[in-house]
């Protein structure tokens, strides 16, 4: 987490620098229907996400499922291609990159896929699985290449002699782990962790989070973690971004977002945590009607049609997500001055 590198709220903050940029990122999936294929509109996916990844931190991006965490994740790494936005890495503008060009990039930002049994190819060894990549990208050759794939085992809590074995072989939680060993292969800068523990049991799960933050101490990670249990994000978590509909409501660091969260969707969604403590009243939010089709999202703000806080002009006009300080930023109507 960043606080291995310095607080949110400490100076050291301002020496980090800005790892990955995401400028106003769209992604449009077509939809045809009929004999001809004849397109009758976009599903609004992404529409129009904007965020910066700093050296060591972690981002959270949280939300409903279909809000577009996954597709955002994927068009970050180009495995879907946007349909406008820029996404920058270093300086680099990612969503202009030719094949060769994309190719050096997969060395610095790696994924770890959500299910850990379809993610692994069943008819490759361990040793394979973390052997490709290096043998692609020509990097840790012969003998090093073989005590890259022992220490990284190792590492994730494997013993270097199951590198023979094949993924069936291994339980739930051990797939994960090999699919962590497989992200930092390359050594990159940068893993997105799409869910990566929610196919898992929960005694499981938090060893594998224990594991990634272990893991970013030492190798220097910055992560963007996708998932949908708050409890979760809150762990592991530097800032968090709620998304809503393809598009991001609000971005706070984890303790403004819990403490103090200004969107009635994250209002809504922090009320549905559960508690530990079975006498402790809480007043739960309770949303009105479905999440509306990306196909076609409402007009103004996409949150209005089920907002318990909804005001004039929330129908007809789109808020922008704005700094109330600090780097809480919102897209609402309830606070400061919209354009």
């Amino acid at each position: 987490m960043l606080a291995l590198f310095g607080s949110l709220e400490g100076e050291e903050t301002a020496v980090l620098k800005e790892l990955l940029t995401v400028e106003d990122l769209k992604v449009h999936f077509p939809v045809e229907k009929g004999l001809f294929s004849r397109s009758v509109g976009p599903v609004h996916a992404v529409d129009g996400v904007s965020f910066t990844l700093m050296e060591g931190e972690t981002l959270g991006i949280v939300g409903e499922s279909g809000c577009g965490k996954t597709t955002t994740a994927m068009a970050i790494l180009r495995l879907t291609e946007p349909t406008e936005g820029r996404v920058g890495f270093r300086g680099m503008d990612v969503s202009q990159m030719n094949r060769s060009e994309l190719t050096a990039l997969r060395k610095e930002m790696q994924i770890i896929f959500q299910d850990p049994y379809s993610s692994l190819n069943p008819r490759m060894t361990v040793h394979r699985i973390l052997h490709d990549p290096m043998k692609i990208h020509r990097v840790y050759q012969g003998r090093e290449g073989e005590e890259r794939i022992a220490y990284l085992l190792e590492k994730v809590g494997l013993s270097p002699e199951q590198a023979r074995r094949y993924p069936h072989e291994f339980s739930g939680g051990q797939r994960q782990r090999i699919g962590i060993a497989r992200a930092l292969v390359l050594n990159p800068q940068v893993i997105i962790g799409d869910e990566p523990v929610s196919a898992l049991d929960v005694s499981i799960q938090a060893q594998i989070i224990n594991l990634l933050i272990d893991l970013q101490e030492e190798f220097r990670l910055s992560y963007i973690i996708i998932a949908h249990d708050l409890a979760l994000v809150e762990h592991i978590c530097d800032r968090i971004a709620v998304m809503y509909l393809g598009k991001i409501v609000e971005l706070a660091s984890y303790k403004d977002l819990y403490t103090d969260p200004k969107h009635p969707y994250t209002q809504a969604l922090l009320s549905a945590i559960p508690v530990a403590d079975p006498r402790a009243a809480r007043k739960r939010i309770i949303l009105r009607g479905d999440v509306p089709s990306p196909m076609n999202p409402p007009s103004g703000c996409h949150f209005h049609g089920r907002c318990v806080k909804k005001m004039e002009g929330c129908d007809q006009h789109e808020p922008v997500l704005q700094d109330l300080g600090g780097g809480h930023k919102v897209a609402c109507f309830l606070y400061g001055e919209q354009e």
